[in-house]
């Protein structure tokens, strides 16, 4: 896999953007990470949820302290529920009392919920501010902290309202993985298994041998793997910076996986849902041919493997087919989805019927 002297990957867009995500044990390095970005003259906000702020905002507004001009923090409530216009609103409110400019800066501490509120914000704040990323869950660190992809949910409709906005470094300290409650750790791993499943064939059956070390939390090997699926998403993001061609990979298992997301009223996990998802789009890449039987069994191993639904109880099939058609995905009323041609190649069919997602869906859905 990787040289584990390796703890930096360069993401960059000649002429449109570029930025640095370092893995590092702890904080210790922030102020090196921050040395290039001008930071001394700036003012910098915290944005941050209430399961987070207690845990690492005191230790992390002490090294930003030292290398700007002020540090405030803006905490709101924790949860998909409050992934919203409302709360944007009120973080507007909170820069302009604090006078924040357009050479200010946001610093999204916390999962993926504050890294999409957090990137949008900044996006829109002054018409675009920037931002960095210091992703707290193993599902931030591989997915949502990486790319640019940033937006808030809009009524039931999920990241429905949103923007391209590149964040200026993504500083990943692994340490905060080890107070993350095993169910939010395993809901990271469906991002990462997706990762290998839609390109790198290798990587994916690097996870499967190494699944002692990954749940033990092993720091070389959660540097590794986190490496690796960063490697993985950094290269689609670079060559398809606006979803345009390959980016839409990375949306392999999302589009069954918002739907039940939505129809479940956000009590499962986002990867969780994606893990769904995947089963769903797996299934379909075996009925069709590209995927053997075993294949297809082998990642719904996989997915239980390290804890993952591949299942979901109390919907209604129907339902969750009506759900993907209010999908942002969808292009000239059909679904761009995405499906495998083979482990570790991902491809984007819009051909897929009604009948065969519904029985997909069938496939996972148990009853109540």
């Amino acid at each position: 896999m990787i040289n584990m002297k390796e703890t930096r990957i360069d993401i960059k867009k000649d002429g449109i953007y570029s930025y640095s995500i370092w893995l590092e044990p702890d904080f210790t390095n922030l102020m090196s990470a921050l040395k290039d970005l001008g930071t001394a003259e700036k003012k910098l906000c915290i944005v941050t949820d209430s399961t987070v702020q207690p845990l690492y905002a005191e230790s992390l507004k002490n090294v930003l302290e030292s290398c700007c001009s002020k540090v405030s923090v803006f905490v709101f409530p924790a949860g998909e529920a409050n992934k919203t216009l409302d709360t944007v609103r009120s973080l507007y409110e909170h820069l302009i009392l604090e006078k924040f400019d357009r050479k200010d800066m946001l610093v999204a501490l916390g999962g993926g919920v504050v890294g999409d509120l957090t990137g949008f914000a900044a996006a829109t704040y002054l018409r675009g501010i920037d931002f960095i990323q210091i992703p707290t869950t193993l599902l931030s660190q591989v997915d949502s902290s990486i790319g640019g992809k940033t937006g808030v949910d809009f009524d039931a409709y999920k990241n429905m309202v949103g923007a391209f906005h590149m964040p200026k470094l993504v500083y990943m300290n692994l340490g905060t993985l080890l107070s993350l409650p095993k169910r939010q750790f395993s809901a990271g791993m469906a991002e990462i298994i997706k990762h290998g499943l839609i390109q790198d064939v290798a990587y994916y059956e690097w996870l499967m041998t190494h699944y002692e070390a990954i749940e033990q939390k092993n720091y070389d090997a959660l540097c590794e793997m986190i490496f690796g699926s960063c490697q993985i998403k950094g290269h689609v993001v670079e060559v398809d910076p606006t979803e345009k061609g390959i980016r839409a990979w990375l949306n392999f298992g999302h589009t069954a996986g918002h739907a039940v997301e939505k129809l479940k009223d956000f009590q499962l996990y986002h990867g969780e849902c994606v893990s769904i998802g995947c089963i769903v789009a797996g299934w379909m890449s075996w009925k069709r041919g590209y995927l053997t039987e075993e294949e297809f069994h082998q990642i719904e191993y996989m997915m239980e493997h390290y804890q993952l639904p591949i299942q979901v109880s109390g919907l209604i099939p129907e339902e969750v087919l009506s759900a993907t058609k209010l999908d942002k995905k969808m292009e000239a009323g059909k679904i761009k989805f995405v499906l495998l041609r083979q482990i570790g190649e991902a491809f984007v069919t819009k051909d897929v019927t009604d009948d065969e997602l519904l029985e997909a869906i069938r496939y996972v859905c148990k009853e109540a």
